[in-house]
C-alpha cells in the first residue's frame, strides 16, 4: 500500500529527511562535462526535489556515494596509523532500478568475496535507498533483457506528478517520517518501470574455450584507446589502485588512499620486477567482457552487468558492447 501527498507536504517530507540523512540524487552539473560547454548529469547533495533530475539517467551511477573516487584508508606517522572516522549522518540514495540491483553486485564484490570490505561495509549499513522510475527506457539501456528493469528491495519509492506526490514506503522508519505531518492519502502504488527497450541482448548461454580466441577480441579491441570511461561510469566496475601520500613538512607522515583504476588502461596489470599481464587492448576488452557475463556469473550465480548501458553512452570510440555481446552469443550458437 502507497500514499499520495500534495507537492507542499512532499517538500515538507523531504526537509525532514534532511535532518536526518543525507540526500544524494543524480543532478545537472551545467557546463561541467567532459567537453567545452556540456553539462553532466552526476550524484551529489541535493537539497530539495527541485534539484534532483528526474527525468534522464545519471552520467555516472550513484557507486562513487558507497565507493568514493578517492578515499583515505588511513593516516600514518612513524609511530602509528589512525582511521578516518565514518560519517555520523546516514545516507539517502535516489537511483534507478538497474542502479540497485548493482547494488547487489557492490555487495558480492566487497562484502561476499572474501573477507568484508570495512570501508565498504560502514557506508553500506548507513544507507537508504529511494527508488526513481523509469516510464520509458532509455536510449542505451537493456535492463529489461538483463532482468533489472523492476526493483522491488527498495526503502522508498517517489515519483513527482504535476501537483502530487505517489510513495512507496517499505521502510518503516521512514515511512513514519512521511506520515508525521498527516495528510497522506493511502492508494495502490506501483513504481514505473518499461515494458521493453530499443536495446535488446541475449547472454550466450553456453560459451566454450574457444570463445576466448575469437577475432572479435581483436575487431574491437583494435578500435579500444583504453580511457577506461566504460569502468568509471559503470555501476558494478569495482577496481581500484593504491596510493600513499607523504606530506612535505614531514615525508614519513601521510596517508594511503584507493583510487578508482581501470582494467583498460595501460599499467593496470604491472607487477614487481617489470612483469605485465594483458598487455594488449584486446586481451584487456576480452577480460572485461567476459568478467562481466562468464566470470561473475560462475561465482555468484548472476551476471554482473546490470544494462543501464553508460558504457555504450560514454564510449569515445563508439564501441557497442550490446553488439559485441549479441555477436559473442552467435559465435556460441
Amino acid at each position: 500500500m502507497g500514499y499520495q501527498i500534495s507537492r507542499a507536504a512532499a517538500d515538507a517530507f523531504f526537509g525532514r529527511l534532511q535532518s536526518q540523512f543525507c540526500i544524494y540524487a543524480p543532478r545537472v552539473y551545467e557546463r561541467d562535462g567532459c567537453f567545452s560547454d556540456t553539462d553532466v548529469i552526476r550524484y551529489g547533495e541535493v537539497h530539495s526535489l527541485d534539484e534532483i533530475e528526474w527525468n534522464r539517467r545519471s552520467d555516472y551511477s550513484f557507486k562513487e556515494i558507497l565507493f568514493p573516487v578517492r578515499e583515505t584508508l588511513f593516516y600514518f606517522t612513524e609511530e602509528e596509523t589512525s582511521v578516518p572516522s565514518g560519517n555520523e549522518k546516514k545516507l539517502l540514495i535516489f537511483l534507478r532500478s538497474c542502479d540497485l540491483y548493482a547494488l547487489k553486485r557492490l555487495d558480492a564484490i566487497y562484502l561476499q568475496n572474501g573477507p568484508e570490505d570495512f570501508y565498504y561495509r560502514r557506508r553500506r549499513d548507513n544507507a537508504r535507498f529511494v527508488l526513481m522510475g523509469c516510464p520509458e527506457s532509455c536510449g542505451t539501456g537493456f535492463c529489461v533483457s538483463m532482468g533489472t528493469s523492476r526493483a522491488e528491495d527498495y526503502d522508498l519509492y517517489l515519483k513527482i506528478t504535476q501537483d502530487s506526490v505517489l510513495a512507496d514506503c517499505p521502510n518503516g522508519e521512514l515511512e513514519a517520517i512521511l506520515l508525521a505531518q498527516g495528510n497522506a492519502e493511502q492508494l495502490h502504488v506501483v513504481p514505473d518501470s518499461p515494458a521493453s527497450n530499443p536495446e535488446k541482448v541475449t547472454l550466450p548461454a553456453n560459451l566454450s574455450v574457444s570463445s576466448f580466441s575469437s577475432p572479435l577480441w581483436e575487431e574491437y579491441g583494435n578500435r579500444c584507446i583504453g580511457c577506461g570511461r566504460c569502468n568509471f561510469v559503470c555501476p558494478t566496475c569495482t577496481c581500484f589502485t593504491m596510493q600513499d601520500i607523504h606530506y612535505q613538512d614531514n615525508g614519513k607522515v601521510g596517508e594511503r588512499r584507493r583510487v578508482w583504476a581501470s582494467c583498460q588502461v595501460d599499467g593496470f596489470t604491472d607487477i614487481a620486477g617489470g612483469g605485465s599481464f594483458r598487455k594488449k587492448q584486446s586481451e584487456r576488452m576480452r577480460f572485461k567482457v567476459m568478467h562481466k557475463i562468464y566470470d561473475f556469473q560462475k561465482r555468484f550465480g548472476y551476471p554482473m552487468c546490470v544494462g543501464c548501458g553508460r558504457c555504450d553512452s560514454v564510449c569515445p570510440e563508439y564501441i557497442s558492447y550490446v553488439n559485441l555481446i549479441n555477436r559473442l552469443e552467435k559465435e556460441e550458437a
